[in-house]
């Protein structure tokens, strides 16, 4: 046998790599989707933005900060950081950068990856998160019935409720917001993130058509909720799990509202190209989940795989990887 033999060993939880490639979910779509999302984005842009770019000194010399606040789902103030090269003035490229779960937009200095590469980033903060892994900034002021600890299961029994139909219609604003600064290409638009910031980014993706030229979703979470349920080892999907655990009369009701928020959906209405990553020894978003995506987007299409990861993925090499293809989309 020789090295090119060799087969990657698979992670038990998972499906082999060649089952990936063609795996589709079976999770239902609501037929009322376009419409619950349509009227959901009516809503928001009935009222105003109200975007106010506040310059900051970040002790960035090479970078100009902005501490930005705009009118996010129901008017409801969301933080956000925009950071650009200094001194350009036309032109930009933008990147919006969604964050991870429980974490918040942080410091400036942690998001100096794409205006170092001479793009403008707008950073959104995800409201009421930002007390695990970096702070935030946003409140959510909606409240939720009963609940499991975290926020995957805040108005769980009703779309109209839930916590990520809020968290959506704010990253549509965000887009909408820095479309509107004048040194930026309207059409040279960018959304990205890791893990919920994946799935974020593919619900802009799909919500924005062709407002979008370029996606990323990194690792993405929040796809093919039911086998990411039932099938993740570790937190956030297992909120929903000891949720059900007690409610066990709602599991019907609650895939039912999770399908208006599934990835997998907003991927098969997604125009933009997207380059994805996944990582084959992941057991926070699985394998299979990324691939319902991935395998369902209608836009042109690239996946990295990193064979060996876990829920780091690609790191460095993988942001490597999205520079280069942003260049060839001539980003």
């Amino acid at each position: 046998m020789c090295a090119l033999d060799i087969v990657t060993p698979m992670p038990s939880i998972d499906l082999p790599l060649e089952s990936l490639r063609t795996y589709q979910s079976a999770d239902p779509e609501p037929g009322d989707f376009d419409t619950f999302w349509r009227a959901n984005l009516e809503e928001s842009r009935r009222l105003p933005l109200d975007a106010r770019f506040e310059t900051v000194d970040a002790g960035l010399p090479l970078f100009d900060v902005f501490d930005v606040t705009y009118a996010g789902f129901g008017g409801h103030p969301i933080k956000g950081w925009y950071i650009r090269p200094a001194g350009i003035s036309s032109g930009l490229t933008a990147v919006v950068k969604f964050i991870g779960y429980n974490g918040g937009r942080g410091f400036p200095q942690d998001h100096l990856l794409w205006p170092a590469s001479g793009r403008a980033v707008f950073v959104m903060d995800t409201r009421g998160q930002g007390g695990g892994w970096s702070q935030g900034s946003t409140a959510d002021p909606v409240g939720s019935s009963a609940a499991q600890a975290g926020y995957m299961t805040r108005g769980i029994t009703d779309p109209g409720q839930y916590f990520y139909r809020r968290v959506f219609i704010d990253a549509v604003r965000a887009v909408d917001a820095l479309r509107q600064r004048p040194e930026v290409d309207a059409g040279r638009m960018v959304v990205a993130g890791g893990s919920q910031g994946g799935g974020i980014t593919l619900a802009a993706a799909g919500l924005l058509g062709a407002d979008v030229r370029a996606a990323m979703p990194d690792v993405p979470f929040l796809c093919n909720f039911s086998r990411g349920v039932g099938l993740a080892l570790r937190d956030p999907y297992g909120e929903i799990a000891r949720y059900l655990a007690v409610h066990r009369e709602k599991a019907d009701l609650a895939f039912a509202t999770l399908s208006y928020f599934d990835g997998v959906n907003f991927a098969r209405r997604a125009q933009a190209p997207a380059i994805f990553s996944v990582a084959l020894m992941d057991d926070i978003c699985p394998p299979s989940t990324v691939f319902a995506a991935y395998n369902a987007y209608a836009g042109k299409k690239a996946i990295e795989l990193y064979r060996f990861n876990n829920h780091e993925g690609g790191g460095g090499h993988h942001e490597r990887a999205q520079i280069a293809w942003l260049v060839a989309q001539q980003l």
